[in-house]
């Protein structure tokens, strides 16, 4: 007999633009944890994905060009039931002004990560480090939180 195949949990991650953190949480989450993960990116707002964090995560191997900025409102990329398990917000601003409106009600996880703003740098080795860094800390949160559902599911905040 075939094993009963196990539903994804689908986690939508949140920050400002859609541009950076959130980003980089939807590609570390299907990179590391595909087979157990429905990973989606969002903001209240849609930019560019930061030209320099892909810069510097190409040059680190890893490829992140298709990656697509998306506000609150597509349709292209996002669930159309907007049925997420999760809803990770990814800046404290962020999460302050929107848990109570998104339509995502429910399981909201506040995890903050930073930004740009917060760079400290005076020439462009110093802004690689600076994106460096942070892709660091992204990826090693998503490894070390994602990989266990019940961990992820402890850090819920509303």
């Amino acid at each position: 007999m075939f094993g009963k195949k196990e539903k994804k949990i689908r986690v939508l991650f949140i920050d400002e633009k859609n541009d950076l953190t959130s980003q980089l949480a939807e590609y570390f989450t299907r990179k590391y944890f595909d087979g157990r993960y429905e990973a989606y990116s969002a903001g209240p707002k849609r930019d560019l994905v930061d030209c320099e964090l892909i810069s510097v995560m190409y040059h680190m191997g890893e490829d992140m060009r298709r990656q697509v900025s998306k506000d609150f409102r597509d349709r292209d990329h996002l669930r159309e039931d907007e049925d997420y398990d999760l809803v990770v917000f990814l800046r404290k601003n962020v999460f302050d002004e929107w848990a109570k409106r998104t339509p995502w009600q429910g399981k909201q996880v506040l995890c903050e990560m930073g930004s740009t703003e917060e760079f400290v740098a005076t020439d462009d080795l110093e802004l690689v480090e600076c994106y460096s860094s942070l892709i660091g800390k992204m990826s090693v949160w998503v490894k070390e939180n994602m990989a266990d559902p019940e961990k992820l599911r402890s850090m819920i905040s509303a």
